[in-house]
């Protein structure tokens, strides 16, 4: 194998790592700015019993939202719940992600009947909630409440 050959060899192998490193590097520098600029966004996590919990208790704004890989509404909600997460304005609202297939124990202690639902918590209280909603505005509306 002559040198040529090999140098060209692993320029093709590193070429697609060059491309995730970049990606990673945009993604880091975006977080920066927005931690340097004072902005945040709303913290959008798996549900865990332990934060869910602990969000309630704190009576943190919250938002529980079930969802399912395989429902075609939640597919149409999540780019919408993304946004909303990370608009600056409801910085204060958590979101917990609880799959609907697995949390059970959750579902049942909230009369959860549907994947797409979201329950908003202001002050450790349930206020409201919505099934199947994927109007930007209404949700965002939605989100709000938790404030």
């Amino acid at each position: 194998m002559s040198v040529n050959h090999s140098v060209r060899r692993q320029a093709a192998i590193a070429r697609p790592w060059l491309a995730v490193g970049n990606a990673l590097a945009a993604a880091l520098l975006a977080a920066c700015i927005a931690c340097a600029s004072g902005t945040a966004a709303a913290a959008e996590i798996p549900y865990s019993a332990a934060a869910y919990q602990q969000a309630l208790a704190a009576g943190k704004p919250l938002v529980v939202y079930f969802h399912a890989t395989w429902c075609p509404t939640c597919k149409v909600q999540q780019p919408i719940v993304d946004k909303l997460s990370a608009d600056p304005q409801l910085a204060a609202v958590t979101v917990l992600e609880a799959d609907y297939d697995k949390e059970t124990a959750l579902k049942r202690s909230l009369k959860i009947t549907q994947q797409s639902t979201f329950v908003v918590f202001k002050g450790g209280h349930e206020v409201v909630r919505s099934t199947g909603q994927t109007d930007p505005a209404v949700l965002r509306a939605l989100f709000a409440r938790a404030l």
